[in-house]
C-alpha cells in the first residue's frame, strides 16, 4: 500500500508538472502572439490620390466615388485611395498626362478623352456603332483581344506609363440639348456643337463646328451663346449640370456615341509596386463596380428623364434621316482614320467581334420592345 501511494504521489507531481509547464509555454506564446500583432496594425496605410474628370455634383464623380470606397473596404484599410473632383490638382484633360508623370497616382475618366493624343485611343471610348452597346464592348475587351490592343497602345505606341483599366458600360447617348428641334442632318451644318472623341470626326462629316470642351464647361459656353448645341451623356449628369435651364429640346438616341465605357488608370509604376493582392483587388474593384453602376445607373436615368420632361423639356427620337446619315459619316470617318495601321487594327478587331457577337445576340433573343408593347403601350 505504502509503495503504491508513493508512486501515486510521484505520478501527481509530475502531471502538476507537466501542467505548470504547459501553461508557461502557452502563455509565453499569446505574450509573443500579443507583442507581434501591433506591429502588423502598425503599418501605414497605402495612400494613393485619384482624381476623377468629373465635376463633383456629377454621378460620373459618385460612380468615380463607389470604386473607391469598394477598393477601400476591400483592402481592410491597407489601401486609401482619395478621391478628387475635376481640376483638384490638374483640369480634367490633363488627368491622363498626370496619372502617366506621377502627379497623381490614378484616376477616373474616358478614353474618349485622350483623343488629342490618338484617334485609336477614341476606339476604346466611342466605337463606331456596329449595332452593339457597352456591354458587348467590355466582352470585347475581356475576351476578343481588346485589353491587349489597349495595352499595347497605350504602353508601346503612346509611350505612356499607365495601367488602364476599362468598366462601367454607358447606354447610348443622347443626341442632345438644342434650341430647335433638329430635324435633318443639314440642320445641324455650321452648328457650334460639343462633342468628344470620334463624335467629333463624325459630326465634321455635317457640317458642323465641333467643339471639345469638359462636362462642367458645356452648360455656361450654351448660356453665353458659344455653343447652338451639345451633348454630354446621360438624364442624371445633364440634369444636375444644369441644361434645362439654357435649351429645352432634348433629343435621344444617336450613333455618335452608340456605346461607351468608363477607364480607371493608375501610374504604372505605382500600380506594379503594389502588393500582388492589393493589385488584383484594384482590378477586381473595377469589375464588380462595373456591374453596380450599370444597375444604379438603371435606376436614376429613369427617374432622371422624368424629372426633365418635367420641367418642360421637349424630348423627341433623333430621326432616322439623322441616324442613317450618322452612319454614312462612320463609313467615312473609318475609311479615312484606317490609313493609321493601329487605328485599322483596333477598328478591325472590333468589327470582327461585333459581327459575330451581336450577329447571334440579334439571331437568339426576342425582340423586347414587342413584348413591351404588349405589357405596356397604351392607345
Amino acid at each position: 500500500m505504502t509503495e503504491t501511494s508513493g508512486k501515486s504521489t510521484d505520478a501527481r507531481q509530475d502531471t502538476g508538472t507537466s501542467r505548470r509547464r504547459f501553461i508557461a509555454t502557452a502563455a509565453a506564446a499569446a505574450a509573443s502572439v500579443t507583442v507581434a500583432a501591433p506591429a502588423v496594425h502598425a503599418q501605414a496605410p497605402i495612400k494613393l490620390k485619384f482624381q476623377s474628370t468629373w465635376p463633383n455634383k456629377d454621378i460620373f464623380h459618385e460612380f468615380a466615388g463607389d470604386y473607391v470606397k469598394r477598393v477601400n473596404a476591400m483592402t481592410g484599410g491597407r489601401v486609401e485611395l482619395e478621391i478628387l473632383p475635376a481640376g483638384s490638382v490638374v483640369p480634367a484633360f490633363q488627368m491622363l498626362d498626370a496619372v502617366s508623370s506621377g502627379i497623381l497616382d490614378g484616376g477616373h475618366g474616358v478614353a474618349a478623352y485622350w483623343y488629342g493624343k490618338s484617334k485609336a485611343f477614341s476606339l476604346f471610348g466611342t466605337a463606331p456603332a456596329f449595332g452593339w452597346d457597352a456591354d458587348e464592348l467590355l466582352g470585347w475587351v475581356r475576351y476578343g483581344g481588346g485589353q491587349e490592343l489597349y495595352d499595347d497602345l497605350v504602353q508601346n505606341t503612346l509611350k505612356l506609363n499607365v495601367v488602364g483599366m476599362l468598366t462601367g458600360p454607358m447606354p447610348s447617348q443622347p443626341l442632345g440639348w438644342f434650341k430647335k428641334e433638329i430635324t435633318s442632318a443639314d440642320d445641324m451644318r455650321g452648328m457650334k456643337y460639343r462633342t468628344v472623341g470620334l463624335g467629333a470626326d463624325l459630326f465634321k462629316e455635317f457640317g458642323a463646328a465641333v467643339t471639345i470642351v469638359p462636362g462642367g464647361e458645356i452648360v455656361p459656353a450654351i448660356d453665353r451663346g458659344l455653343l447652338d448645341g451639345a451633348e454630354f451623356n446621360n438624364p442624371s449628369s445633364d440634369l444636375i449640370l444644369g441644361f434645362p435651364d439654357v435649351a429645352k429640346v432634348y433629343m435621344l438616341g444617336s450613333y455618335h456615341q452608340a456605346l461607351e465605357c468608363f477607364e480607371i488608370l493608375f501610374n504604372k509604376t505605382k500600380f506594379d509596386s503594389l502588393p500582388n493582392d492589393v493589385q488584383e483587388i484594384l482590378k477586381g474593384a473595377s469589375d464588380a463596380t462595373s456591374a453596380t453602376m450599370m444597375w444604379k445607373a438603371q435606376d436614376r436615368y429613369s427617374k432622371d428623364l422624368e424629372a426633365i420632361k418635367a420641367r418642360g423639356v421637349k424630348v423627341l427620337p433623333t430621326p432616322k434621316a439623322v441616324l442613317e446619315a450618322q452612319l454614312n459619316a462612320w463609313d467615312t470617318v473609318i475609311a479615312n482614320l484606317s490609313a493609321d495601321p493601329v487605328f485599322k487594327k483596333v477598328v478591325d478587331s472590333q468589327k470582327d467581334w461585333a459581327k459575330r457577337i451581336v450577329g447571334f445576340r440579334l439571331e437568339y433573343e426576342p425582340d423586347s420592345k414587342f413584348a413591351y408593347d404588349h405589357f405596356f403601350k397604351t392607345a
